[in-house]
């Protein structure tokens, strides 16, 4: 069967199940998208159901979220307002093709990318598998992008339709993720030319040297090689003309899960010292935990994303949180699924949350509940907001360490010392 025939099938199933949820309330948004069409999805291998959930999104087929975000998840990173904390991570967007229907989801923010500067095709095919049972994807895509100019021209159309009064434009940020070209040996010049073409276009730009399908591109995370490339890549955004008003886009690092401590050390030491704004914690691991090891799919190359990367990214993203001092503002992805995930990364020392796998496989559905979720946990622990939460398990651990000490201070912040009950 062709893509155009199945994708017309799964199209039309996920028609239907939005004509059924308006025609039952046309006032209350019900996000019923996911339980009509995933069965159909499901027939499809993963690649195509993606393109699938593409294709919907460009015909107007995803719900939108109409009720606003509760003001426990308002919070502010880098000096720009974010509507509630939870992103989309990049690769599900490439070629920033759907960021309106995603943040008309409710998403806080889209991060598109990985994209390079010339038109790629990627790895060859099949290069998506899902282990469903673990909520789990092993893709090696490989950068397949149509190119920064491409890119350049959607997220211009984008910022117009932001800008335009009473455009009926969903709240949220974009940020744009960067990547080199596979065959291209200097690779500062590729993250360069991604930061001229499409840093006036973002609302902070990701310098990705972790993805695990791309020769070599893991080695830029060594001290002398991101030192090198950091000092370029900012030079190059600060040079830009910048007009009254206008402020350069921060920039962040995303960074692998699969680190050594020294590693971790140095990638930390040069982040502040090059004045890095932010990292991303984490890309996918190369890494196959039980029992993803078992699986017939666990031998496949590539980057093993979902639920089994959780424990390990979340780990990693405390770990820079304490080497950074919390100085850095953290974007936390990893195998995020529920609100009590995206808590932990927060505790943890996320400012703000990413998630893709999972979004895969539970449909739209998903956004409203974690956020529901994560206020509610908020509530729980006394905190009043995102803000106050971000770093509350390494300042209890602080505490807890002052009053083995016996220097234990005279007073505490509740907040602080709030314990997770995941």
């Amino acid at each position: 069967m062709s893509f155009l025939r199945r994708s017309g099938y799964v199209v039309a199933g996920a028609a239907v199940g939005t004509l059924m949820t308006y025609r039952r309330d046309l006032k209350q948004l019900h996000f019923d998208l996911a339980s009509a069409t995933g069965p159909l999805v499901r027939l499809l291998d993963a690649e195509t159901s993606h393109n699938v959930g593409l294709l919907a999104a460009r015909w107007g087929l995803l719900p939108r979220e109409t009720r606003p975000d509760p003001p426990s998840l308002h919070t502010t990173v880098w000096g720009r307002k974010f509507p509630n904390p939870l992103g989309v991570a990049a690769g599900f967007d490439k070629d920033a093709e759907v960021v309106e229907p995603l943040l008309g989801l409710g998403f806080g923010f889209v991060e598109v990318g990985s994209i390079t500067p010339q038109p790629q095709p990627g790895n060859p095919k099949p290069r998506a598998f899902r282990i469903t049972e673990q909520g789990a994807v092993i893709n090696r895509y490989g950068f397949n992008s149509k190119g920064v100019d491409a890119a350049a021209l959607r997220l211009a159309e984008l910022r117009l339709r932001r800008d335009e009064p009473g455009s009926g434009f969903p709240g949220g940020l974009v940020g744009v993720n960067l990547g080199k070209n596979k065959t291209s040996e200097d690779a500062a010049a590729d993250y360069c030319q991604g930061v001229t073409k499409l840093g006036r276009e973002a609302d902070y730009l990701v310098i990705n040297i972790s993805s695990p399908n791309t020769p070599g591109l893991r080695a830029l995370q060594g001290r002398r090689e991101l030192e090198t490339l950091v000092k370029s890549v900012k030079q190059t955004r600060d040079r830009m003309a910048w007009g009254k008003g206008e402020t350069p886009p921060p920039l962040l690092v995303k960074i692998a899960p699969d680190l050594t401590d020294v590693d971790m050390a140095d990638i930390a030491a040069v982040a502040l010292q090059q004045g890095v704004d932010g990292l991303i914690v984490s890309n996918t691991t190369i890494t196959r935990p039980e029992p993803i090891a078992a699986h017939p799919l666990g031998k496949e190359a590539g980057g093993l994303s979902g639920r089994p990367l959780f424990e390990l990214s979340t780990g990693v993203l405390a770990d820079m949180y304490r080497l950074t001092g919390g100085k850095l503002p953290i974007i936390g992805v990893g195998g995020v699924s529920s609100g009590a995930d995206a808590y932990a990364k927060i505790r943890a020392g996320a400012s703000l949350v990413e998630l893709y796998s999972a979004f895969a496989f539970e449909g739209p559905k998903l956004v409203p509940r974690i956020k529901r979720e994560l206020a509610a946990l908020l509530q729980r622990d006394g905190f009043n907001s995102v803000a106050e939460a971000v770093g509350a398990d390494h300042r209890q651990q602080q505490q807890q360490q002052q009053q083995q000490q016996g220097k234990a201070p005279s007073s505490s912040s509740g907040r602080a010392g709030a314990v997770s009950k995941r």
